[in-house]
């Protein structure tokens, strides 16, 4: 998704695009994030987790090689949507798989693995267009890159990957459950075994839609979305895909941009580690409220540095800090919270729901970031999002409860949803 980083200046320049055009190339990805994330859960319900991650990485592969080759810019928004329709998929299975196989002691810390993988693909995204920059038409060689990692992605679903013993329980599947929990964990399973089976007994009443916006479900599926739509408001992904453009507000451009942006990419990855170190440990409310609290903070630094004088360090030392905190909190803290916070019978088609908004936030964030900061300038963009940033750390305060160390059967119990489902 970051590839494109690099790549913004290149497209518009090779295709002609006015501000509003290249904010379609580059947010038409979250417009197939929306839609395959509303139908990701759904789809992993019917045919299981394996199968749609498998059908995504296939959706990776033929994206990347169509932007490469793309001959006009509709072309490149079309194979961009194509990607965004795995991506939307994936952002909704991948926590969602985490958690369903984890053990209870680092469920936390292995689903904030998935943000993880992603800040690492962002890192390294960055550092390929640094090496792409200078070629003649390097950008396409930067949006063809993820070809490589589609194909090992792929190789390792199909070789590797076990399928969700949870969902094979929910089947009835209980054999071929067991043997897979057998090789994930050291500790007896009987027990684990006999929970999982109480509970997926849910999971054979149809769920619809509807059945997400009442009463106590849709109070918990409320504070999910909610949650999910503060994690983009509050501006990452006007920052991921938009850095060097940014960076050249302060009147730093070409290499020096980009460079800049590889470190943005550093600082991402590194507190994101902290964050896996942090989350089964301080807990989740915890560590979104220190994120939520130094983002609102950071933000306003960054507001007067674009105020008072443009000042590239200015503008780059509170962008590190916004995203340093971003990295150790909501960033992979959202995907853990929601993925605990929703039953298991439900789990797939309200993952569905609140991943569906927040890629719409991310849609709005990407597509009208630029005509915001070309058009007013970075002071107002960062003080929207600096804004935003505050209501999300009022919201955690007064909304988001402690799940930490807690199976997924006991969250859902002690949040009052285990009577509604078995209506």
């Amino acid at each position: 998704m970051a590839g494109i980083s690099g790549a913004v200046n290149s497209i518009s320049d090779f295709f002609n695009l006015s501000d509003s055009s290249i904010g379609m190339v580059v947010s038409s990805l979250m417009l197939g994030c929306l839609a395959g994330s509303l139908t990701a859960g759904l789809l992993a319900d019917k045919f299981g987790r394996k199968k749609l991650l498998i059908t995504t990485a296939c959706l990776f592969i033929v994206s990347a090689a169509g932007c490469a080759l793309a001959q006009s810019h509709w072309f490149l928004i079309i194979f961009r949507v194509i990607a965004g329709l795995g991506i939307g998929a994936v952002s909704v299975i991948s926590p969602m798989y985490i958690s369903e196989i984890a053990p209870v002691k680092s469920r936390g810390m292995l689903v904030s693995y998935n943000q993880f993988a992603i800040v690492t693909g962002i890192l390294l995204a960055y550092t390929v267009d640094y090496f792409f920059i200078e070629l003649a038409d390097g950008w396409r060689y930067m949006l063809g890159f993820p070809f490589i990692f589609s194909l090992f992605f792929l190789l390792m679903l199909t070789t590797k990957f076990p399928e969700s013993p949870r969902w094979l329980i929910a089947l009835g599947k209980i054999d071929e459950a067991t043997q897979i929990l057998k090789k994930l964990r050291q500790d007896d399973i009987s027990e684990e075994i006999k929970n999982i089976k109480t509970h997926s007994e849910q999971k054979k009443k149809k769920v619809s839609y509807s059945e997400l916006f009442r009463g106590r479900m849709g109070k918990v599926v409320l504070i999910g979305t909610l949650l999910a739509a503060l994690q983009q408001i509050t501006g990452i992904n006007a920052v991921v895909n938009y850095a060097p453009v940014i960076f050249g507000q302060t009147g730093v451009g070409g290499d020096t941009a980009l460079l800049q942006s590889m470190l943005v990419g550093l600082i991402n990855f590194a507190f994101t580690i902290i964050a896996l170190w942090l989350v089964d440990r301080l807990g989740r409310k915890t560590l979104l409220l220190w994120g939520t609290g130094g983002m609102s903070l950071s933000l306003a630094f960054l507001t007067w540095s674009f105020t008072a004088d443009g000042s590239n360090i200015g503008v780059l030392v509170s962008l590190l800090l916004y995203i340093a905190f971003f990295a150790a909190s909501l960033s992979p803290v959202m995907w853990v919270v929601i993925s605990e916070i929703y039953p298991n019978r439900v789990r797939g088609t309200a993952m569905s729901f609140s991943t569906a908004v927040s890629w719409g936030c991310t849609f709005l964030t990407v597509q009208f970031s630029p005509w915001l900061l070309n058009a007013y300038g970075g002071a107002v963009l960062f003080c929207i999002f600096g804004i935003f940033s505050v209501m999300a750390f009022l919201f955690i305060k007064l909304f988001i409860t402690e799940t930490k160390g807690k199976s997924l059967e006991q969250i859902e119990l002690e949040m009052g949803l285990k009577k509604s489902t078995d209506k």
